[in-house]
């Protein structure tokens, strides 16, 4: 693993390729916990099979609630799977740059602006190593998936990881990590406020089947959905 996180993030993405089902990649942060109780996570996903790329930001306040921005539709983004779980999905403008071979910024209209350093360790080495040699056919196996993610959990210090599951909106859901990099470097204002500290919550959030980690964590990758469905699956529209 010689490239740094940004050639390789930057990176021309095509769709991939999938039977029926919903299609995404690119790279985001996984998530990352605040010691306030703050939680964020981002997604740059630029190929879609549901429409144009986009970005997107999860915020968790310490509330507990949810909230995610996209620069897309709810309906033709993160809220498609996981909106019946949040409180507001609305749509923002979001950039996502690049100052360093592992260093980004990512701002949301005039609300947030959350600063990153990438770094590495020996499990995500290994897992991204692994990543880079696992057949495709083994990508789509849920119980490959499956014991994937009981082990990632504790190499990587993260707490409970699932791979595959379902979605809050009922959708089935299948995350392939190629890549992985820590983030060792976080620091988050939201409406000019700093948020603090990194560190993990008392309790490990998740929204559906999908865990949110308990350090923050970047990764390079595909995601796969069933295809909405209006007779079996939630709207996009949130709760609230």
């Amino acid at each position: 693993m010689t490239d740094n996180p940004r050639s390789i993030a930057e990176q021309t993405r095509a769709v991939p390729p999938g039977d029926g089902q919903e299609r995404f990649a690119g790279y985001g942060v996984m998530g990352e916990p605040f010691a306030s109780g703050h939680y964020l996570a981002m997604r740059h996903f630029p190929a879609s099979s549901v429409g144009s790329g986009y970005d997107s930001v999860w915020h968790r306040d310490p509330a507990g609630s949810w909230f995610i921005y996209s620069s897309s539709s709810p309906e033709a983004s993160c809220a498609r799977y996981f909106g019946s779980a949040v409180e507001e999905a609305r749509t923002a403008e979001i950039a996502v740059t690049w100052s360093g071979p592992s260093t980004f910024t990512v701002r949301v209209d005039k609300w947030l602006v959350w600063d990153l350093e990438l770094g590495r360790s020996a499990a995500t080495v290994a897992m991204t190593t692994l990543g880079e040699l696992m057949p495709g056919a083994l990508w789509r196996s849920n119980a490959v998936l499956s014991a994937m993610g009981r082990a990632a959990g504790p190499a990587l210090g993260v707490g409970r990881v699932r791979l595959t599951g379902t979605t809050p909106n009922g959708q089935r859901f299948r995350a392939n990590p190629r890549m992985l990099w820590t983030v060792d470097g976080s620091r988050a204002t939201i409406d000019g406020v700093d948020v603090g500290p990194a560190g993990p919550l008392s309790v490990q959030a998740r929204l559906g089947d999908f865990w949110l980690p308990q350090r923050g964590m970047f990764v390079v990758g595909e995601s796969y959905f069933d295809a909405y469905d209006a007779t079996r699956h939630q709207s996009a529209s949130p709760r609230g």
